[in-house]
């Protein structure tokens, strides 16, 4: 089994290393000339970013061509997944391949400018995420199939989103407090190789995927958006800070 993931603050590689499996994250091959995978059962498992996909993620499934006998394709979210997995399927199929499953995992919502962590964190016992995760991995044990559905709602609110300046990343205001040492841990955990630290200043490109894993795990939380609602931070707590490096950090 090869599973394919793109993780910020460790949810979706939490979710990931519960199959087991050969784990392969995006990032890391996202650069490659060539993308041609062939195993029994290949996964992905990605963090659904305004109803829609990460921007990484929709080249990735654009690129890569799949050879297995199952596949599945599993979307992380905090507070509504809209017609995201639906849109993957689609994607999918134009591009020459498919998915036999493909379904959505509520999670914890990370998204600082919308939503405080530590009332985020009180919720998760109400998501029964684990339950939900141990169906999904019986569902993929089985080779069950699935088809995303979306009410037209759901279909017309991502739509809607994919066109609203929140989700322009490139948008996003990042402020450096006194508290920044320069370590550098923001430049490994950036999936796009958007963050360039020197020994007076932290410099942010225009290759944002908004992911927020600069915010949520720099070590001296230094980082911060102007309006957002939490100063608390997120890190998954069965991933560790080398698993997201090593995940995210491109060199």
């Amino acid at each position: 089994m090869t599973i394919f993931y793109f993780t910020a603050t460790g949810n979706s590689l939490a979710v990931a290393k519960r199959f087991g499996g050969t784990l392969i994250s995006i990032p890391q091959v996202i650069d490659s000339n060539e993308l041609r995978y062939k195993d029994d059962i290949v996964g992905v498992v990605f963090p659904i970013y305004g109803l829609g996909l990460p921007k990484m993620v929709r080249v990735f499934l654009e690129k890569v061509k799949i050879i297995a006998d199952y596949t599945f394709i599993i979307g992380t979210y905090g507070n509504m997944s809209g017609a995201a997995m639906r849109n993957v399927q689609k994607l999918a199929r134009k591009n020459g391949y498919r998915f036999d499953y493909a379904n959505d995992l509520l999670m914890l919502d990370n998204y600082l400018p919308m939503f405080e962590m530590s009332k985020e964190q009180d919720k998760l016992p109400s998501k029964n995420v684990e339950d939900n995760l141990t169906k999904i991995i019986g569902d993929i044990g089985k080779r069950n199939h699935l088809e995303a559905s979306a009410s037209v709602m759901s279909r017309a609110l991502s739509a809607v989103c994919s066109f609203m300046p929140s989700n322009n990343k490139n948008a996003l205001k990042y402020i450096v407090n006194e508290q920044c040492n320069n370590c550098g841990v923001c430049t490994q955990v950036c999936p796009a190789k958007n963050i360039k630290v020197t020994t007076d200043r932290v410099d942010f490109n225009e290759r944002c995927e908004g992911c927020m894993a600069c915010l949520h795990i720099c070590p001296q939380n230094a980082l911060h958006l102007k309006g957002e609602k939490s100063h608390m931070r997120w890190r998954h707590p069965e991933v560790s800070l080398k698993e997201i490096i090593k995940a995210n950090n491109r060199g």
